[in-house]
């Protein structure tokens, strides 16, 4: 007879929301607004997933994931992509050492709990391969040695969706290692006024750390505890229907939308929707995931992983307009 799987009790509950109140606090402390930005970070850090961040420069990525960092007394590194970047200065590399005639490993700035990955399609198509490694297998591989990546890891790319000259387009690949693609806005006319006072106040003074709320033995404690969030099988089947759409749009979308799909979703979107719906039933304070979990994350799961053909970029149809008839053509159980 086969044994139930462990579940979460009101105790599990209630020190999951500690925590995860202690980090989102410690966020809304230092970044104004972006309440979907912060809600996504927090949702690949327990899901143990990978973030894709679009937006124009100058909305607080960096700011955003170093307080994460900080918060939860990880580690943090920013790795500025350029053109002439080496996979070597990512993964790390052998150095020599003349006083000892000997090779020594510098192992590179990946090596970190938190690494973000600025303007991640302005690296070769070399470079970004580099980083598959260790976002899938949580290691890199220096000099045929094994070096793991401590835990938790989240790499938190971003890529600016305005200037496209001199960029090398993520392939697809790479784009399915993230887990969710996050689109940052602009702040309200408030927010922005807010930021101001704020850098008038000097908490954006060079030095002005983030105190630590949490320590990543407590992040790896939640990220437990995500895995055995209860997920009803009816909402697995329906995270997959919503995936299966997208590779047969012809079946179940309108002929003037399922022709601007070219290629549908893979498997790891429905891993990804399993995930992340656990990880967001955690952050609403319950132990099992019901349908709008799924149904919210639509957007973050399927948008980056949708290749969509020539009428739509010519139409200027976004996939979350396609996501959005994928949702309508699922009966949400």
């Amino acid at each position: 007879m086969t044994e139930a799987p462990p579940r979460l009790n009101q105790r599990d509950l209630t020190e999951v929301r500690r925590i995860v109140d202690a980090v989102a606090s410690a966020f809304s402390a230092k970044v104004v607004g972006q309440q979907h930005l912060r809600e996504s970070l927090l949702i690949g850090l327990l899901a143990g997933g990978h973030i894709l961040l679009e937006s124009v420069p100058g909305l607080a990525k960096t700011t955003a994931a170093r307080v994460v960092a900080e918060s939860i007394r990880g580690g943090f590194r920013r790795i500025q992509c350029t053109p002439d970047l080496l996979p070597s200065d990512i993964v790390g590399t052998q150095i020599y050492e003349a006083a000892t005639n000997s090779f020594v490993t510098q192992l590179g700035p990946v090596h970190s709990n938190i690494v973000l990955l600025d303007e991640i399609n302005r690296s070769s198509a070399k470079t970004q391969s580099a980083m598959l490694e260790a976002m899938e297998e949580r290691q890199t591989t220096i000099a045929g040695v094994e070096y793991p990546i401590p835990e938790p890891f989240l790499v938190i790319a971003t890529q600016n969706p305005v200037d496209q000259e001199g960029t090398y387009p993520l392939s697809e690949a790479q784009t399915d290692r993230f887990m969710i693609k996050e689109i940052v806005h602009y702040p309200t006319a408030e927010e922005e006024v807010e930021v101001i006072a704020r850098m008038d106040a000097g908490l954006y003074d060079r030095g002005h750390h983030t105190a630590p709320v949490v320590g990543v033995e407590d992040i790896r404690r939640v990220q437990a505890m995500v895995g055995v969030v209860h997920m009803d099988r009816a909402l697995i089947q329906y995270a997959s229907h919503l995936v299966g759409v997208t590779r047969e749009p012809d079946r179940y979308l309108p002929a003037s939308t399922a022709r601007l799909i070219e290629y549908g979703a893979s498997p790891r979107a429905t891993i990804a929707f399993c995930r992340t719906a656990r990880a967001l039933a955690v952050l609403n304070g319950r132990g099992h995931v019901v349908p709008d979990d799924v149904a919210r994350l639509a957007h973050r799961v399927l948008r980056h992983r949708l290749v969509l053909g020539f009428e739509a970029a010519t139409a200027r149809v976004t996939p979350d307009v396609v996501v959005d008839a994928v949702l309508r053509a699922v009966p949400v159980p």
